[in-house]
C-alpha cells in the first residue's frame, strides 16, 4: 500500500493508525486509579470513605449521614429534610384449608372438630412508601413489609432521621 491517500486534503497531516500511546492503563490520566494526595483517604488506611462519615440509619436506598443524605437520586443536605411514610401494605386473615379438613374428619368424631375452624394464618403484603425532600431534590423508596409491624419499625428509623434534620 504505497499508493497516497485520495481523500487527504493538501496540507493535511498524515493520519497514524493505532495508540498513541503503549496499551495498558494511562499514563498520568486524571481520573483514573485511586486518589491521589486525599486526606481522607490516606487517613482512612487506604479505604474510600464517604466525607460525611459512618451512616447513621439506613431506609431502603436512602442512607443518612451525619451531615448529608445520600441517595441514588444525589447527596441532600440533611438539616431541614422532609421525611414522609406511606403504609401501603395490608395483613390477611383466612382459616387456613388444613383446618378445615380436619375440623370436617374431627367433626364425625367429637364435635371438639369445630375447635379447628378457631385456627387463623396471617400474611402481611405490600410495600412502605418512604420519600425524602431536600436542596431541592426529592427521593421516594419502596420496603417490602412482610410482617404486621414493619410500618412501627420503619416510623422509628423516620423518626431518628427526622430528629436529625432538625438539629
Amino acid at each position: 500500500m504505497t499508493d497516497p491517500n485520495p481523500y487527504k486534503a493538501d496540507g493535511e497531516p498524515e493520519y497514524q493508525w493505532g495508540p498513541s500511546q503503549p496499551y495498558g492503563y494511562p499514563q498520568n490520566a486524571p481520573g483514573y486509579g485511586y486518589p491521589q494526595g486525599d486526606p481522607a483517604y490516606a487517613q482512612s488506611g487506604g479505604m474510600a470513605v464517604p466525607m460525611g462519615g459512618a451512616p447513621l440509619v439506613a431506609i431502603g436506598d436512602i442512607t443518612v449521614l451525619s451531615d448529608s443524605i445520600v441517595t441514588p437520586a444525589g447527596t441532600m443536605p440533611l438539616k431541614g429534610a422532609i421525611w414522609n411514610a406511606t403504609d401501603l401494605s395490608r395483613t390477611e386473615e383466612k382459616i387456613p384449608t388444613y383446618a378445615i379438613v380436619l375440623a370436617v374428619i374431627f367433626a364425625f368424631a367429637c364435635l371438639l372438630g369445630l375447635l379447628f375452624l378457631l385456627m387463623k394464618d396471617r400474611q402481611t403484603t405490600g410495600f412502605i412508601q418512604v420519600s425524602v425532600t431536600s436542596g431541592g431534590k426529592h427521593h421516594s423508596t419502596m420496603i417490602p413489609a412482610q410482617q404486621p409491624h414493619a410500618f412501627h419499625q420503619v416510623m422509628g428509623q423516620i423518626n431518628y432521621a427526622r430528629s436529625l434534620s432538625s438539629m
